[in-house]
């Protein structure tokens, strides 16, 4: 495993890779540390190597900047996901650049129409936020619900106004 940990528009993002893909990756954190705490157990036994996360820091940093950027076209290694949650992943996936869906959408695209909870479980462990972007599904009363990182739902508001413009309410 390799990793790198880079300063994008944003703030400081951590990634770590496999040969499968991205294994781990932090929301934009305020700091250096913050970011390197969020993947701190993966980086155990890997190798800080920036070349290998190249492509992955283009992305990512443009996507930060505002720019166009197609973070779903970014490989993950899905090893250690269980088989619901790698549907509801791949189904937050294919929800496009400035619209949301809700948890109980995300649970129907996944295969269970009752497990809102589940799917919401399953954006709530996202060990690679921005590339499965979690962000974009709110709930089923419109608003903005949990959302991790050092920022938090303040950081999910700022991604979906970047991304449209619009945002929902804040639950409070």
């Amino acid at each position: 495993m390799r990793y790198d940990i880079f300063e994008t528009a944003m703030g400081w993002i951590a990634v770590v890779v496999s040969d499968r893909g991205v294994l781990r990756m932090s929301l934009p954190e305020q700091g250096f540390e913050q970011a390197y705490d969020h993947v701190r157990p993966e980086i155990e036994g890997a190798e800080l190597d920036p070349d290998a996360v190249g492509d992955v820091r283009k992305q990512v940093q443009a996507y930060c900047a505002g720019e166009e950027a197609d973070l779903t076209a970014i490989p993950i290694d899905t090893s250690k996901m269980s088989p619901f949650f790698l549907k509801a992943r791949e189904a937050c996936r294919s929800i496009p650049s400035g619209e949301t869906r809700t948890y109980a959408w995300l649970a129907e695209q996944a295969g269970n129409v009752r497990a809102a909870r589940g799917a919401g479980q399953a954006m709530a462990k996202n060990p690679v936020a921005l590339l499965v972007p979690c962000h974009r599904v709110i709930g089923s009363d419109g608003e903005l619900h949990g959302f991790g990182g050092g920022v938090g739902l303040p950081m999910k508001q700022h991604l979906l106004r970047m991304e449209s413009g619009r945002v929902p309410a804040m639950s409070v």
